[in-house]
């Protein structure tokens, strides 16, 4: 099984990088894990439809990116693809035209991928301003982020 570790964001633009931030740490945290041969680790600042080709090959992903809803900042959701939907109006991925959008796009032109499991492992931001980094709430929030990609990354290659 091939496990797609993906982290999403923009890393000037305050905790709209915590993907990135995130997955780069996990790294560091988890190298027996995220060095392995079957799984892939990317890091994306804007991938739009690119997120499709960084899935190209994937028997399963996980995707980490910065959400705004309407809960505490720093708070991790654990989403599955059908429950992407919950961020596609006014709580929505940070980037706009965002991941589950893609997806979505992607179902539909790729129906073979369909079956591939994608979760998105979602951090609640507080700010997104431009120059300024992670928030305290949010950079607090990294170490379970990692270990909630890595129990997720675990629970997919033990089945």
């Amino acid at each position: 099984m091939k496990i797609a570790v993906i982290g999403i964001g923009q890393s000037l633009r305050g905790d709209d990088g915590v993907g990135v931030i995130a997955v780069c740490h996990w790294q560091e945290n988890y190298p027996e894990t995220a060095n392995r041969s079957d799984i892939q680790v990317d890091v994306s600042e804007l991938p739009g439809l690119a997120l499709l080709d960084l899935l190209d090959g994937s028997d399963a992903a996980i995707l980490v990116d910065a959400v705004e809803s309407y809960s505490s900042p720093g708070t991790i959701h654990t989403l599955h693809q059908e429950q992407l939907a919950a961020f596609t109006s006014d709580a929505k991925s940070a980037h706009g035209w965002g991941v589950a959008e893609t997806l979505r796009l992607d179902r539909m032109l790729n129906p073979g991928r369909q079956m591939i499991p994608i979760q998105l492992i979602g951090i609640e931001v507080e700010q997104m301003q431009m120059g300024i980094g992670l928030s305290k709430t949010v950079e607090l929030a990294l170490p379970r982020v990692c270990e909630a990609i890595q129990n997720q990354v675990q629970t997919l290659l033990a089945n």
